[in-house]
């Protein structure tokens, strides 16, 4: 008898639940037509070519890629100019892209992008080595007065660019380039690279400054000698990407992918990956074009950097380089009655997205993000507008003006 009451007062909430939904005028969802491509690069991903070397003036890229010295800001103590990277971000979003960008100390040929203040201090030694045969500055990393400038340097850096549109991905590092060694001469631990409690600090502080501006480091940086990442091991947990500066290496066994396999193959999961080749000759050009499309995917490549391939390929083949490059979000669902939609957005491409995207009809937004989407996975979206007509996009709050994020759909509709 009791189990009978259940199942009556069951039934009966069931009729009372459908009977309301009916009062409230809900109609069923319908199939909404929806038919697109993408034809263009996505922000955020791609060829980044090099911003001071003209050939950026392009739709076959989204991201331009600029080298600054720490002296090129700062011209005396706590004097900050940001001009020169104010420039080269307006420039570059002026051309409907974004940047990429990477402080350095030490380039070989030339001085060191240490501030002249600094290197006044008492007790500083600026040294000057060969470094690939020229005369090269280096900093001096046993300074405390240096050390805590570039903590301080990129303080200002995350407080005034952190939020900014224009700047797509940092990449940060020590040694040659940044690039984390020196080859010549050698690696000197406090001296002309820091130590390693310094770099653990170094990271935690980035970890801390860059809310919402990916920061990348180069893979050169799993060397237990120059590096503390295998004695602690929870600066693996910081949310950075990495970045290959001779990426066509790590696609056999050696040191290249003996770095992406440290700091982990699944890392692109929640950080962004990149890199950059140097073409020299058209056979590592046919070779790299050859094996581009399954060693994006391969290594979840968002983006790469190139100063030379346009010596052995043209602008229409760099447009398909890098549309084989980072997210690619594909519309699989899209469901309407009066009021509501819903959505299923698929990501088709290699990466996901490392900032807040979010499916919109009629110009509201759903309430989650596609961030962090795997390739291969989807989300469901339900979205508080509806209609006979009602139409979707994509939108993003980290995009300059000029740019937008594109879908892929093939739904007939009812």
């Amino acid at each position: 008898m009791i189990r009978r009451t259940l199942l009556i007062l069951l039934a009966v909430g069931f009729m009372v639940e459908g009977y309301g939904q009916h009062l409230d005028g809900d109609a069923p969802f319908r199939s909404v037509p929806l038919q697109n491509r993408i034809t263009e690069v996505q922000p955020m991903t791609g060829i980044a070519l090099w911003e001071p070397l003209g050939n950026t003036d392009t739709d076959a890229i989204q991201l331009e890629f600029s080298y600054l010295r720490y002296s090129d800001v700062v011209m005396a103590e706590g004097v900050y100019d940001w001009t020169i990277v104010d420039t080269k971000l307006a420039a570059i979003a002026g051309r409907r892209h974004q940047g990429v960008l990477r402080f350095w100390d030490t380039y070989p040929g030339r001085d060191s992008g240490v501030p002249a203040h600094i290197r006044a201090l008492p007790g500083y030694n600026h040294g000057v080595e060969k470094s690939e045969g020229n005369d090269t500055g280096f900093p001096d990393w046993s300074h405390t007065g240096f050390q805590n400038f570039i903590l301080e340097f990129f303080e200002r850096l995350a407080h005034r660019y952190d939020s900014d549109p224009r700047l797509a991905f940092l990449e940060v590092g020590f040694g040659l380039w940044s690039e984390y060694h020196i080859y010549d001469p050698e690696e000197r631990l406090g001296d002309n690279f820091p130590t390693k409690a310094f770099q653990s600090r170094y990271f935690r502080h980035l970890d801390s400054l860059f809310v919402h501006t990916p920061w990348m480091i180069s893979k050169d940086a799993h060397v237990a000698a120059r590096t503390p990442f295998a004695s602690d091991r929870e600066l693996l947990d910081l949310q950075f990407g990495i970045f290959d500066d001779s990426f066509h290496l790590a696609w056999r066994p050696g040191y290249n992918l003996d770095g992406w396999e440290f700091f982990g193959r699944d890392r692109f999961l929640r950080s962004p990956m990149g890199g950059e080749i140097l073409f020299p000759d058209k056979d590592r050009s046919d070779r790299v074009l050859a094996g581009w499309t399954e060693q994006t995917r391969n290594f979840g490549i968002t983006f790469m950097i190139t100063e030379q391939w346009l010596r052995w390929v043209d602008m229409a083949t760099i447009k398909e380089l890098s549309m084989a490059c980072g997210y690619r979000f594909r519309i699989t669902r899209f469901e309407a009655d009066e009021t509501r939609s819903r959505v299923t957005v698929a990501n088709s491409g290699v990466a996901p997205i490392y900032y807040d995207a979010y499916v919109a009809v009629n110009g509201v937004r759903a309430q989650g993000s596609l961030i962090y989407l795997p390739p291969g996975e989807s989300r469901d979206f339900e979205i508080a507008t509806g209609g006979t007509r009602p139409t979707l996009t994509i939108e993003c709050d980290r995009l300059v003006p000029g740019q937008r994020i594109g879908f892929e759909a093939d739904i007939a509709g009812e």
